[in-house]
């Protein structure tokens, strides 16, 4: 047996004389291990940050809010025996300037011991505490919108301030969550003078506690609720602060990941072909190996060391990029992004995406060594005619304990396995379908009656010939075909549903915080301001779900699959009528003028979370009040339409007890919009008043970004599907080197070779591109309804046109393949053969 040293040195020698032949192996590697490990380290990084900064983005180590009313005496003696406590209020309030402007902000009243943690920056430097009195800090988009800055003034509800700087940095920012407004900070002795907080008013007190050292926030919390049961309140601590921004970072970066590693299963196709075609180049070294003594087992070893060399350094240069890749995104886009990584290296999604570009190179290298292996000498010489031989049985089981390597560790490090289980499915079924159609594009090719035009004929016959790359043609170009489709479609829908169907259905506003006895008041001035106009004024209460069909939520282990709404504080309603919007799914609505037990209506997909059934109860908790109710009907809601839409309607008289105020769409002439948007904050200035056209705006940013992460993730595969074509073309080069040189031999010219060529790639990239407008389609309809749920309205012309140009594409990278084929000396040619 040879020395495995002996075979290095030997390997070592081959591979400076000509690593070329493996510069396709290393692209795709590369490719594929950057992507991966890039959306990993960046994933990682967000969610470290968030970690690292779980005290100062939370507020304190454990935090107890309370929605619409603030903590009891006994309730915040408890917390201050706990640790030291700051307390804040949070709601929307309409921001008015003397000249008569006005904008939505987030109205936040601090107390002296604001913030527990991280500091308070104003332009003008830091600040412990809150504003003096009569004093505000905003943010600088407040104070850009309304033309504000320090000294200025400015009024919420009935209570002028005066700006006393604009805001930096706001410590507790990302664990405050989702806001339709900029930021403005009052202190709390002021607020009681804003008169904004009347029964019924929507907003939250949060008490934030700083624990002496050593102390479990978790503990402390659970604590603390069984102390008060009915308390209502939802409890966070530092380990996550930003639990709805986490939750967003990891879904999309599973996502992203997953994309990627569609993008690296690609490459391993380009892998595969790349090694091919090592392999045919070497063919002399072989069969000279194999001549003096070499067995199939040390020639194997020689090529295999080379080849895991190569693939070695391209996975070390892949993870290099994407342990950079934080970095790089920070710098380009940070503002994007929740939080900015730190500059760290993350061990662990790099191991993971080694793993994967050294599980790929194994399971699409292996064929084509253990075929060359199996060859002998004098086949060796033969294989430009006969071929090599198919791999053996053992390969094939190996090979197959390298896909399912990657399976389980897809599904394995995922955070919902069964989704990643169902991309993983759907990506190895496209490859599937796509392999499935090479075999019969060759099999209809070899069936078909032969055309009398001899360039249709030659075209043809390369297609199903012996050792023809048909296989690997059809899985590169479909692949890239399938990509651009599917990337046009998702972005098309995207913008028709932005730009077309949004507007068309949205009111002019929403109104929140509306007083009960002024509902008359208000519909009166919205008529006077446009008589045709559309109001849907309702009753608003916020609350949380404490029981459904018998089990309380405090006892459960986990909350159910895809049980949002149990998660905190959910928007309240009742309704005599069936809401607009809503259509009936099951049971029966109440009468109009119904006065028993309460009752209440679940959105259909929500009750299937639940497993709730007709007749079931549930339970919410109110201002510390319990109100159970018996499921009477389930509902579809139609929740794009902008309008108000509720998980739960209550019959009338559920909530008489409860203070509550009332909300509204208004939908107006642009005339109106301006005067209505000037005299609802001054007839009602506990009322909040939200432009439309900004939600749009945010969804509208938050969507198109990420459309661009998914494009820019999917654009990996598209580059890797390239690489896979450019490897298939070079797999053949050799075969197509010799038909070339015998068409020569037999009188064909220049043109006749390379039109034979155009009129195959033709023939393919035109029964390609119909298949990959149907997959393509397919896939962009899954993610445009089931991701984004959205309606699938793609621009015909759009991915028309993207699919006639990624043909063309695939089919000048044919040609350009084939070019160097003309210039070959037969002579040349037939003695390297």
């Amino acid at each position: 047996m040879i020395p495995l040293a002996t075979l290095w040195r030997i390997a070592r020698r081959d591979l400076a004389a000509r690593i070329r032949g493996l510069r396709l192996l290393a692209l795709c590697l590369f490719l594929g291990v950057a992507t991966l490990a890039a959306i990993g380290s960046l994933t990682r990084g967000i969610t470290a940050e968030l970690e690292a900064r779980g005290q100062t983005i939370l507020g304190g180590d454990v935090e107890f809010e309370l929605p619409q009313r603030e903590a009891a005496p006994a309730e915040l003696a408890a917390f201050r025996r706990a640790g030291d406590t700051s307390a804040t209020v949070r709601m929307r309030a309409m921001a008015n300037t003397p000249g008569g402007d006005a904008l939505l902000a987030e109205l936040k009243a601090v107390d002296a011991a604001y913030p527990l943690y991280g500091t308070m920056r104003l332009v003008s430097g830091a600040r412990r505490g809150p504003p003096p009195p009569g004093g505000v800090w905003i943010g600088a988009d407040l104070a850009s919108r309304l033309a504000l800055k320090t000294g200025s003034r400015m009024t919420f509800g009935e209570k002028t301030f005066r700006v006393d700087g604009v805001i930096a940095d706001e410590p507790d920012r990302l664990g405050e969550g989702f806001t339709l407004g900029p930021v403005a900070i009052i202190g709390m002795g002021d607020l009681p003078a804003t008169r904004l907080i009347q029964p019924g008013s929507l907003y939250q007190s949060k008490y934030r506690v700083r624990l002496p050292a050593g102390t479990d926030p978790a503990a402390v919390g659970k604590r603390l609720t069984a102390a008060f049961p009915d308390a209502g309140w939802d409890v966070s601590d530092r380990s996550n602060g930003a639990p709805g921004t986490r939750r967003f970072i990891e879904r999309m970066g599973q996502f992203l990941s997953l994309v990627g590693l569609a993008a690296l299963v690609i490459a391993g196709i380009g892998v595969g072909n790349g090694v091919a075609s090592y392999l045919a180049g070497k063919r002399p070294g072989l069969a000279t190996l194999k001549i003096l003594g070499a067995d199939s087992a040390a020639v194997m070893r020689i090529y295999g060391l080379q080849i895991l060399t190569v693939a070695a350094v391209a996975i070390a240069a892949g993870l290099v990029v994407g342990a950079l890749a934080p970095t790089l995104i920070t710098m380009v886009a940070g503002d994007a992004l929740p939080v900015k990584p730190g500059l760290a290296v993350y061990p662990l999604p790099l191991a993971v995406s080694a793993a994967y570009g050294l599980l790929i190179a194994i399971a699409f290298a292996l064929p084509p060594l253990a075929a060359a292996r199996r060859v002998p000498a004098a086949g060796l010489f033969r294989a430009t005619v006969d071929g090599l031989a198919r791999p053996e049985p053992r390969t094939l089981l190996a090979v197959g304990a390298a896909l399912a390597a990657i399976v389980a560790l897809a599904v394995g490090t995922a955070r919902e396995p069964l989704f990643a289980l169902g991309f993983v499915g759907a990506a190895a079924g496209l490859l599937l379908l796509l392999v499935g159609l090479g075999w019969a594009v060759r099999r209809v090719a070899s069936r078909l009656p032969r055309p009398r035009r001899p360039l249709l004929r030659l075209a043809l016959a390369n297609l199903h010939r012996p050792g023809a790359a048909t296989g690997a043609l059809v899985v590169a170009l479909g692949l890239g075909l399938t990509l651009f489709v599917a990337l046009a479609a998702i972005q098309t829908s995207i913008t028709a549903e932005i730009a077309r169907t949004v507007p068309q259905r949205a009111p002019s506003f929403f109104v929140l915080d509306i007083p009960r006895d002024g509902a008359a008041r208000f519909r009166a001035m919205v008529a006077g301001a446009d008589p045709s106009a559309e109001v849907n004024l309702i009753p608003a209460l916020r609350g949380r779900i404490a029981e459904y069909a018998g089990q309380r939520v405090d006892e459960l282990a986990e909350l159910p699959e895809g049980a949002w709404v149990l998660r905190g504080d959910r928007g309240l309603t009742y309704s005599p009528a069936l809401p607009k919007g809503s259509t009936l799914a099951g049971g029966q609505w109440w009468p109009a003028d119904y006065h028993g037990p309460p009752l209440v209506s679940v959105e259909q997909q929500v009750a299937a979370s639940l497993g709730l059934a007709l007749g079931d109860t549930l339970t919410v908790n109110i201002l510390g009040v319990e109100v159970q109710a018996k499921v009477a009907s389930f509902r579809t809601v139609e929740w794009d339409n902008f309008g108000l839409n509720y998980v739960l309607v209550f019959s009338p008289g559920a909530f008489d007890a409860a203070p509550h105020n009332m909300v509204a769409t208004v939908a107006v002439g642009p005339q109106a919009e301006t005067a209505l948007a000037r005299a609802i904050p001054r007839a009602f200035p506990s009322a909040s008043l939200i432009a439309v056209r900004d939600v749009v705006s945010q969804v509208t940013d938050l969507l198109t970004q990420m459309a661009r992460a998914i494009a820019a993730a999917a654009s990996i595969a598209i580059l890797a599907g390239i690489a896979v074509l450019i490897g298939a073309i070079a797999a053949s080069r050799e075969r197509r080197v010799y038909d070339s040189v015998i068409l020569k031999l037999l009188g064909a010219t220049r043109g006749q070779i390379l039109g034979a060529q155009g009129v195959e790639y033709g023939l393919l990239a035109l029964v390609l591109a119909v298949m990959a407008l149907g997959l393509g389609l397919a896939a962009a309809w899954y993610v445009v309804t089931q991701i984004f749920d959205f309606a699938f309205a793609p621009d015909p012309l759009i991915v028309g046109l993207t699919l006639a140009g990624g043909a063309g594409l695939s089919f000048l990278i044919g040609m350009a393949g084939s070019w160097p084929l003309l210039s070959a000396r037969p002579a040349r040619a037939l003695r390297s053969l």
